[in-house]
């Protein structure tokens, strides 16, 4: 315990959830409502997945573990186990309404931090699991721009069980919110910003990073088509191997926009 503490604040945390997201490399977690923890039925099932220390481990996280004569390896053992369960519980939480709301919040303030990819423009990144089975994955970082995941830059971060946050919170979250969906191009006003350097934009200076104004508003192949890619260049002209890959991804791209195309005109026909 005292190696995973944050500082004297945590060690005097009001209850042990406040404990447990003040302990540095536990930013990444929501604070789990209690009466969420106290309806037995959210909590069905993990007292098979918590073999070890299950009603102690629960009593500790709703802070009514009494540890009077508890010896250091069973407490010990208390603890690791309250960890396990609130990580289980945590991955539940997070996909409810009030889970959604509260992640979204750190969603917006870029608390999981950004995409490293240049036209992803400093995207803010989701947690997702790649595994819901504990100990199988640990966490990774979901790009809702160019979709693709990646490891946390923290150690602390990338050794976090992704049960703990599972395959379906990211696009549920999406599913629910879909304005903050971020449109594949540019957004207004990026080009100039990040191409002329950090506040030497116009306007104020404000860096507004968040969804673009037009999030949600283009169909499906328009999309598509707006998405940017890097393509190597010399003297202006592309490299050989790259111009040939690049024709035929260009192919298979104009080929999928055509059938996207095409559905969207089956699904909503013009009207007469």
């Amino acid at each position: 315990m005292e190696e995973l503490s944050s500082g004297s604040e945590s060690d005097y945390a009001a209850t042990w959830v406040s404990w447990f997201l003040s302990t540095k490399g536990n930013e990444y977690f929501a604070e789990v409502d209690e009466d969420y923890i106290l309806d037995r039925f959210n909590l069905t099932g993990l007292n098979g997945e918590v073999v070890q220390e299950y009603s102690r481990a629960l009593d500790l996280i709703t802070d009514s573990l009494d540890d009077e004569g508890l010896d250091e390896d069973v407490r010990e053992a208390i603890e690791s186990s309250a960890r396990f369960l609130y990580g289980l519980i945590h991955a539940r939480y997070i996909i409810t309404m009030r889970g959604l709301a509260k992640m979204l919040e750190k969603f917006r303030k870029a608390d999981f931090g950004r995409c490293p990819r240049v036209y992803c423009y400093q995207q803010a990144l989701l947690p997702v699991g790649l595994s819901d089975i504990p100990y199988h994955k640990a966490v990774k970082l979901y790009c809702p721009r160019c979709e693709d995941i990646y490891s946390p830059k923290s150690n602390r971060h990338g050794s976090i069980d992704g049960a703990y946050f599972g395959t379906t919170f990211p696009h549920m979250l999406f599913m629910v919110y879909p304005q903050m969906i971020p449109s594949k191009g540019q957004s207004a006003g990026e080009g100039g910003r990040l191409g002329m350097g950090m506040g030497m934009g116009s306007g104020s200076g404000n860096l507004n990073y968040g969804p673009p104004a037009d999030v949600g508003s283009a169909s499906t192949a328009t999309a598509a088509m707006k998405a940017e890619k890097y393509e190597p260049r010399m003297y202006g002209f592309r490299v050989h191997e790259e111009a040939r890959l690049s024709r035929w991804r260009l192919a298979k791209r104009d080929g999928q926009i055509a059938r996207l195309e095409a559905l969207e005109r089956e699904t909503n026909p013009p009207n007469l």
